[in-house]
């Protein structure tokens, strides 16, 4: 009965614990927090820096990702947890069978065992004739040797029964935890890789524009000193052209520090120098209905496939709870094999079935199941306000996407159109038309036009990663979302 009842304890704390650990997961998640207070955001570094540049791809980043992720491999010790647990559940279903054994010299104090010196005068008449039975030792000494075989099993136990039903449920959580841990993996290392490509992009628009301001600045001294333009040009164009160095020192800076970050989420070290050989990817959404994505979602969202076991987990411990009241039925026996010296061996046998039946605990079983159905309840509940809450972030994570989408086409014309601009007005300073505050405004149009293009894509491509999350496919379909190289 000990036994049974621990079993129901662990299949209750362990689900307990696994439930909080998914909470705590869900919540970490939305924390851009370091690995010691999210172990999400942190990584196991496989290999020192070596001095080849390490060439990486977004599907590279991500297999890198999913093998070195803290957090992942602290959802994966979980399910490995719960494993060894139903193993332990399993075990009250089948015998356990143990074999003993062992010899050795017994010495035996017959007085003491109530054989004394009366006891053998009244059965002299059994001993052998001219037997001095009063010369006989009551100390006596035997080589005993022995053996035995013991089976035990349990052939009915409604807690056992329901209490390993439980613990299946809660390793199936674990699971589903794993799996979630996986999709954040992905979204999170696809989210670095794609903020270090669109700081390269920056990077790569603020020094042709560097290059451009440099020319400028040239132009602005030669005419300076050909007498033809105003010293105020040289100096606007000197300033813009350091201003522009600033701009792309920030650049540089943001992109090695987002770098850093891309290798800890992967586990390379941060002395390793990479090479992103993916481009920013760009692809429109495949046409689907909001219907289409909600029965994605409701198939394949793990936090939905997790909280539907964690109820069937609850409903096992409930009925668990409410089967103690039912008896028990076991089985135990044993044969062994006892050799003494001078007497020989003889074998003995035990088989022994037993019935246990609860006569008076109604207080505590009602209270044990009361609590059990609360816990039931509530699960019941989080799973109904989940069912809402996939329905939100869907509906927003494809309004999301269509916004950046057009916001990015917008983003599109405005740098064609700065670009015009720039040429036009390049052309009329080189002309004599203007000077070169028109020329530098324009450059700085061109530039905010570029970066918030670079941003844009950027965005969409978050969003499209976030509609994968929210129906529950990214892991295996952020390529297909996000589009080929």
């Amino acid at each position: 009965m000990k036994r049974k009842r621990y079993l129901l304890k662990t299949a209750a704390r362990v689900f307990f614990c696994v439930g909080l650990s998914v909470a705590a997961a869900g919540a970490m998640a939305q924390q851009n927090s370091g690995s010691l207070q999210n172990p999400f955001y942190g990584s196991i570094t496989a290999r020192p820096a070596m001095d080849a540049v390490l060439p990486l791809s977004l599907d590279d980043a991500v297999r890198r990702g999913l093998q070195t992720n803290l957090g992942l491999k602290e959802a994966e010790d979980g399910e490995t947890l719960l494993h060894g647990q139903e193993l332990e559940a399993l075990q009250e279903f089948l015998p356990t069978i143990t074999v003993s054994g062992g010899t050795g010299v017994h010495e035996y104090d017959l007085a003491a065992l109530g054989f004394g010196p009366g006891v053998i005068r009244e059965f002299s008449a059994f001993f052998p004739p001219n037997t001095n039975t009063a010369g006989l030792s009551l100390i006596t000494k035997a080589d005993v040797t022995n053996g035995q075989v013991n089976y035990d099993q349990t052939l009915y136990s409604g807690p056992v029964i329901n209490g390993y039903k439980a613990i299946r449920a809660a390793e199936q959580v674990a699971h589903y935890q794993k799996m979630t841990a996986r999709g954040e993996v992905v979204q999170q290392v696809a989210t670095a890789y794609l903020g270090v490509i669109a700081d390269a992009s920056d990077v790569d628009n603020e020094r042709g524009l560097l290059e451009a301001d440099r020319v400028l600045m040239e132009q602005a001294e030669a005419k300076h000193a050909a007498g033809t333009a105003a010293r105020v040009d040289e100096l606007r164009a000197r300033v813009e052209f350091e201003q522009q160095q600033q701009r792309l020192t920030a650049s540089e800076n943001a992109r090695e520090k987002d770098e850093i970050l891309l290798k800890r989420e992967i586990g390379v070290a941060p002395g390793q120098r990479i090479q992103l050989t993916d481009p920013a990817p760009y692809s429109d959404l495949m046409e689907q209905s909001e219907q289409e994505l909600l029965r994605t979602a409701y198939a394949n969202r793990q936090d939905f496939q997790n909280l539907t076991q964690q109820a069937k987990a609850n409903y096992y411990v409930m009925k668990a709870r409410q089967s103690e009241r039912l008896p028990t039925l076991s089985f135990s026996g044993n044969y062994g094999v006892t050799s003494v010296s001078g007497v020989g061996a003889h074998g003995t046998m035990v088989a022994m079935g037993k019935l246990q039946v609860p006569i008076f605990r109604e207080a505590s079983l009602r209270g044990e199941t009361d609590v059990a159905r609360a816990q039931l309840d509530g699960v019941e509940r989080q799973l109904a306000g989940l069912r809402a809450q996939i329905v939100e972030q869907v509906k927003a994570s494809e309004m999301d996407a269509e916004a950046a989408k057009k916001l990015l086409e917008v983003a599109k014309s405005n740098v064609a159109l700065a670009r015009q601009a720039l040429a036009d007005e390049t052309d009329r300073y080189k002309a004599g038309v203007d000077d070169t505050l028109p020329l530098v405004e324009a450059q700085a149009q061109l530039a905010g036009a570029e970066s918030n293009l670079v941003q844009s894509l950027y965005q969409y491509n978050l969003t499209k990663l976030a509609l994968a999350r929210s129906t529950g496919v990214i892991e295996l379909q952020y390529r297909s979302f996000l589009g080929e190289k």
